[in-house]
């Protein structure tokens, strides 16, 4: 696992892409095409911020998301939507990899991260790629959601968190490594990273 710490949202944008871009370059030029998973939240407005200055070639891009709210897609509630509004003209496509190049993951505030919450079944699914789920503490109920078999099949996963609320969080799963959802991510054998602003990684210690 890689922890790292910047001084601000810009920079942990910046870093971000940074990332996706070496493995989208790395990804097509050894496979032809680049799977890439992604979550809404404050991870879709800093993709929408920084994915259009990248170097790419989008037309080899398949975009899947982590977890999706069961609403229409005009919802604002619709992570689909809110990517097809604001970045990308997305199609709907029929998970058949085993394994993604990159997941770009988020972290609630309970700690979970797609859609597995603290305490729930999913949490323990060692079969399913994908699961439904009509329980969700998080409004709204019904969603689908990736699960850990695939999310640590990846071969590189990233978390990226901004501001001082989601410090004490950040503290739980990367220094007390509490069991929750978030703390779950590690890729049997892909790469972990955490992309923080100082505020996020209050509580880590930099060299």
């Amino acid at each position: 696992m890689t922890v790292i710490v910047v001084e601000n949202k810009d920079e942990v944008i910046s870093k971000l892409c940074e990332l996706i871009e070496t493995t989208a370059k790395h990804s097509i030029e050894n496979n032809g095409i680049f799977n890439i998973g992604v979550s809404g939240g404050s991870l879709a407005t800093f993709l929408t911020i920084g994915l259009p200055k990248i170097k790419t070639d989008f037309s080899k891009w398949r975009i899947f998301f982590c977890d999706e709210r069961l609403v229409p897609a005009d919802d604002p509630e619709s992570t689909f939507g809110l990517y097809k509004s604001k970045l990308v003209d997305s199609k709907a496509v029929n998970l058949k990899e085993e394994q993604f190049d990159m997941l770009l993951l988020g972290m609630g505030p309970d700690g979970h991260t797609c859609s597995l919450f603290p305490g729930h079944s999913l949490l323990n699914e060692t079969s399913k790629w994908v699961a439904s789920i009509t329980d969700s503490p998080k409004p709204p109920p019904s969603r689908i959601t990736l699960t850990f078999p695939i999310i640590n099949n990846a071969k590189v996963c990233i978390f990226a968190s901004c501001g001082k609320e989601k410090a004490e969080m950040v503290k739980k799963i990367l220094i007390n490594k509490e069991d929750l959802p978030s703390t779950k991510v590690k890729p049997t054998s892909g790469e972990l990273y955490w992309i923080l602003d100082k505020e996020a990684g209050l509580h880590i210690k930099t060299s």
